[in-house]
């Protein structure tokens, strides 16, 4: 049995994929998992890089991944990880009363307090209740954990997708103290474009259409600068805050609509980052940043799905991560978007192969976690949208989403650097391999 300190994984929970697994597939990913757990810290390094061997194995698994290949992804990425530290019994009862907690919350060196602390509560309450105790109740201690989930370009939400999707308590234990050690740089933003989108009118425009006005306003599109040590906070916001939240507070979904509009938001963040990946003269190459963006959309599939939170509290985080998909475009460098170069885009083999093909090659790709979280997200994101297809914010139709994963697999397989950063910068595309003349691989009407 899954608890806040056991994970525990069967071959018929595989996620949102709904596959089946094999007895030894699940028994190998749970002891992968219980030894992250108990090993490692949430970041691999001192400079705030995050640990995804959870994510890793656990989008492997779920899309149908061997007990082999888990294991060999595991290998490849153990070695560099922190461990974890020792538990502090003093701090973690401390960590009960919110006015001892919020001198602590910010600071990795907590982590595994953080961690214990919600372990004990879930032990004590429940996930669920755990959750809406800590996310969605509306007083001053979730309101601060639920904007410290969107930190840290979106990991702390991205740990807790895999719990709620997985039902593990412990993952989501980890989740909540991953954003108890996280920053809330995101406060001002997030909660000044939502008081000034009570004043804004409805029905909100298409996605689509609101990154396209970012990018058609001069000052906000050229805020961020090469040489920004954080584009969204130096460059965005530091330069461009008025316009950011002009079109930000825009963002405003009724009730009624958060189906279509999770849909929406999923299949836009899909086609901008598959857009972002054509650069003229260059192998086509995924935006670091905006992978991220994809890579969290079936959390809110998942959320969407659990009747026991609210639905105002659905839409507000919706909306929250509509509002941070028009900032990470901003911040960078508002790359094209045009569905021509999706729509033509030839795969490396020359052959529009299955899904199964290509997972048989992301499966056995030395990669961190974020390669195959992209394609897992990417095949999910069409079948979310497939109720959709008559609608005018539908880009990728037919075959364009056999060549959104191809291109998922091929530009993670590439040699050279993996993702570009910043893929609107000229400048960003520098290190990345030339296309052979014959084959620019970029429409024209970029």
């Amino acid at each position: 049995m899954a608890t806040a300190h056991t994970i525990q994984i069967t071959p018929d929970n595989t996620g949102l994929w709904q596959i089946q697994q094999n007895e030894a597939a699940a028994k190998k990913a749970s002891e992968l998992l219980q030894e992250d757990l108990e090993k490692h810290h949430v970041y691999f390094n001192h400079d705030g890089f995050h640990n995804h061997i959870s994510h890793h194995i656990l989008s492997l698994y779920g899309t149908g991944a061997s007990a082999e290949d888990m294991k060999r992804g595991y290998d490849e990425n153990k070695s560099y990880q922190r461990p974890t530290n020792k538990t502090n019994e003093k701090v973690v009862e401390e960590l009960k009363d919110w006015a001892a907690a919020k001198k602590r919350v910010g600071k990795e060196q907590y982590y595994s307090d953080f961690l214990a602390f919600f372990q004990s509560e879930i032990d004590r309450l429940g996930w669920e209740k755990v959750l809406s105790e800590y996310m969605f109740k509306g007083d001053e201690r979730s309101e601060d954990m639920l904007i410290r989930m969107l930190a840290g370009f979106l990991h702390p939400l991205i740990q807790l997708m895999y719990g709620v999707e997985w039902s593990q308590p412990a993952i989501i234990a980890m989740g909540l103290a991953q954003a108890a050690v996280h920053q809330d740089n995101m406060k001002k933003f997030l909660l000044t474009a939502e008081e000034t989108s009570k004043s804004s009118p409805t029905p909100m425009p298409s996605i689509v259409s609101l990154l396209e006005e970012v990018k058609s306003n001069g000052k906000l599109a050229k805020a961020a600068k090469l040489g920004d040590g954080n584009k969204i906070r130096d460059g965005v916001f530091a330069r461009a805050w008025d316009e950011a939240i002009e079109i930000t507070s825009r963002v405003k979904v009724k009730p009624e609509e958060l189906d279509e509009k999770t849909a929406e938001m999923y299949h836009t963040a899909i086609y901008e980052g598959a857009s972002a990946a054509f650069h003229p003269g260059k192998e086509p190459r995924f935006d670091f940043f905006l992978m991220h963006h994809i890579n969290v959309c079936p959390i809110f599939i998942a959320i969407n799905s659990q009747d026991w939170i609210p639905i105002e509290s659905k839409v507000r985080l919706l909306e929250w991560k509509i509002r941070m998909d028009l900032i990470q475009y901003a911040a960078r460098a508002c790359p094209p978007l045009s569905i021509d170069n999706i729509a033509s885009y030839v795969p490396k083999d020359k052959d529009l192969g299955p899904v199964k093909e290509q997972l048989q090659r992301m499966h056995v790709l030395e990669d961190d976690g974020h390669a195959i979280k992209l394609f897992r997200a990417v095949v999910l994101g069409q079948k979310v949208g497939e109720k959709y297809e008559d609608k005018d914010w539908v880009k990728i139709k037919g075959d364009m989403w056999t060549r959104v994963s191809h291109l998922v697999v091929d530009s993670t397989e590439s040699n050279g650097q993996r993702w570009v950063r910043g893929a609107g910068e000229p400048a960003a595309w520098h290190d990345i391999p030339d296309l052979p003349e014959a084959d620019d691989g970029v429409s024209g009407r970029l």
